[in-house]
């Protein structure tokens, strides 16, 4: 009873990197040859698996990119950034721009953005979950640093969720559309900074509260 109870951690570990090894290469061949572009064969080649143990954790191409995406998802939903409270709240726009800008301009991201820009069409549900989980999720924890700000009456906003949609945009400017359509390169740490900065210095021209005269 013992040594049965001990072997199926084992087996479950084992069985989870095998499905690790999968999803690794079919996110390579996703990632460069697109989802039409993939196929079974090429994605078992680049795990190094065979055909059959592919199908044996995947019934097909559309629930392995699905689970791909949903990863994707969760990374980039999670992006690595705390809204503290007592920060500056330039300081915080610059951190946050910075990162934002930084996450969605590098190779990985930009590629699944792409991928699943290009399917989105004919799986909605897969541009939807993608939206809710990375998008929305983003503008909705950002929205709610603002309206701890306006409480506080530090910022004046009406509505903090398309303010946090602003500035995520206004970040975006001269970076992101030229780098997803593949026309410059990544922007470097000090392009974004001087772009983050620009948008910083505009939001909070139009939402910082006015200051109170005390005398």
């Amino acid at each position: 009873m013992v040594a049965t109870a001990a072997a199926a951690p084992i087996q479950g570990d084992e069985d989870s990197a095998k499905r690790r090894q999968i999803l690794d290469g079919a996110r390579a061949v996703f990632l460069e040859f697109g989802f039409d572009g993939a196929s079974m064969g090429e994605i078992a080649r680049a795990a190094g698996v065979s055909k059959g143990t592919l199908y044996v954790y995947f019934a097909d191409k559309n629930s392995l990119f699905c689970e791909i995406v949903e990863q994707e998802s969760l990374v980039q939903g999670m992006l690595s950034f705390d809204f503290v409270a007592d920060r500056g709240i330039e300081a915080t726009l610059q951190a946050f721009g910075n990162a934002y800008i930084g996450l969605i301009c590098s190779p990985r991201g930009a590629s699944a953005i792409r991928t699943v820009m290009a399917i989105a069409e004919r799986m909605p549900d897969i541009g939807r979950r993608y939206y809710e989980r990375v998008i929305a999720n983003t503008i909705g924890r950002f929205a709610r640093y603002l309206e701890g700000q306006v409480a506080g009456g530090m910022l004046r906003i009406d509505d903090c969720e398309l303010a946090a949609a602003q500035f995520m945009q206004t970040c975006q400017a001269t970076l992101f559309l030229p780098f997803i359509f593949q026309t410059s390169e990544p922007p470097s740490p000090e392009r974004i900074a001087r772009v983050v900065d620009s948008a910083a210095a505009m939001f909070l021209a139009a939402y910082r509260a006015p200051k109170t005269n005390s005398n």
